[in-house]
């Protein structure tokens, strides 16, 4: 008798928890079916124009028109984008608050800062990887290197005589050339400005040896010849200057850095609305007018799968965990 009891009690709890999660389940779907329905916000934290907060509008213009629902770009810059970041890991679990992510706030800043991947995602979930852009490898048209090859053999004869400019410590175009000189082994003394813009314009002018630029800024300034480009870090040539070869395949084989952008949701996001935002991003970045301004600013259109894009940040924090580690760099 008292057996029979313990049974109907075990199978009542049983049935109750099952139903719990039913019910959770049901829920879930219900929500993913109707999102988005209400506002979404799409947090860059970085400040209006550039890169970053032309990617976060194009697709703040699209999936507003796709979901029928107003899509604000909040702009929070600060701390190398970690205020940013910090107001999307606050923020309700919903899909209704976005970060629209750089390489420099999710892979740089985290490395600088000796942070693991694990301590990374706890904040957040990867939704997609969205575009990537490469860099470019310019000198001053004074500098006696036409070649990817010709530059690493002027700096082995002449240690610590060359120098190029950053956008700042830490920064992507920082951490790009520390990665050119430990594959390299030669040694360029870096300067750091607060801004890419202030260090254009020295290397423009010749206070400056080298320096990785972003792309699109850069072309006029080597159509006109006050700079030489040697080589774009990403791993296939950019369609924005195609007849300038990949440093992997004009000099350093094997070197490969890149900016790349990504969407990603607080931690704990329902598995369903990561996947629902997934979808629309990669629909909106399959349309020919979408692919073609991304392109146009230099990009390279991805949209990869949540699994894919946590990967490549694993990979990337680890990549430039090491770098910072061998240049022995510390953040600001």
């Amino acid at each position: 008798m008292e057996q029979g009891k313990r049974n109907l009690k075990l199978c009542a709890i049983l049935c109750s928890a099952l139903a719990g999660i039913l019910s959770v389940a049901v829920s879930a779907t219900c929500t993913a079916e109707s999102y988005p329905s209400k506002p979404m916000r799409i947090v860059c934290p970085v400040p209006a124009g550039g890169g970053l907060d032309f990617v976060s509008r194009t697709l703040g213009e699209k999936l507003a028109a796709r979901s029928g629902q107003p899509v604000v770009v909040d702009n929070r810059p600060g701390a190398s984008g970690a205020i940013g970041a910090a107001i999307v890991a606050r923020a309700a679990p919903d899909g209704y608050t976005l970060l629209l992510a750089s390489s420099s706030t999710i892979a740089a800043s985290p490395a600088l800062q000796r942070l693991s991947y694990e301590a990374v995602m706890k904040d957040f979930a990867p939704v997609s990887l969205v575009s990537s852009v490469s860099w470019v490898l310019v000198v001053h048209p004074s500098v006696a290197a036409k070649s990817v090859g010709e530059l690493i053999r002027l700096a082995a004869s002449q240690p610590g005589r060359l120098n190029y400019a950053s956008s700042g410590t830490g920064s992507g175009a920082h951490l790009a050339m520390e990665l050119f000189k430990n594959m390299a082994n030669v040694d360029l003394v870096h300067i750091p400005y607060k801004g890419s813009g202030p260090a254009a314009i020295d290397l423009i002018g010749g206070q400056v040896h080298a320096g990785f630029n972003n792309l699109v800024p850069a072309l006029p300034h080597i159509k006109s010849g006050k700079l030489r480009a040697l080589g774009v870090s990403g791993p296939a040539r950019s369609a924005a200057m195609p007849a300038v070869r990949t440093i992997a395949e004009s000099g350093l084989p094997g070197y490969e850095a890149l900016q790349w952008y990504g969407v990603l949701l607080p931690a704990r996001a329902p598995r369903a609305i990561i996947d629902r935002l997934h979808q629309e991003i990669v629909a909106i970045l399959q349309r020919p007018d979408v692919r073609e301004r991304l392109t146009q600013e230099g990009g390279d259109v991805i949209g990869s799968t949540p699994e894919k894009f946590a990967g490549h940040i694993h990979k990337e924090i680890a990549k430039w965990t090491k770098v910072v580690n061998a240049a022995n760099i510390r953040a600001d």
